[in-house]
């Protein structure tokens, strides 16, 4: 059903990048990021941290207020 929607785009995962190490379940949105050439990842979830210490692959996230006041 998410797929039917416009905003919606399926991508292949080639690589595994392993960035957060505290929740390995959470790597497969970095990964999704990544391949999908996406602006932003929207996380309050706190694991989610340690990507602003990492330089590369960058990756900008924003929390869910942070995004809402952009919007």
């Amino acid at each position: 059903m998410l797929l039917n929607l416009k905003n919606v785009e399926k991508v292949d995962i080639y690589f595994e990048w392993k960035l957060i190490l505290s929740d390995l379940d959470d790597n497969k949105y970095v990964d999704a990021y990544i391949c999908s050439n996406a602006d932003y990842i929207i996380t309050n979830d706190h694991h989610f941290k340690i990507l602003k210490q990492i330089e590369f692959p960058k990756v900008n996230m924003l929390t869910i207020d942070e995004f809402l006041s952009v919007i």
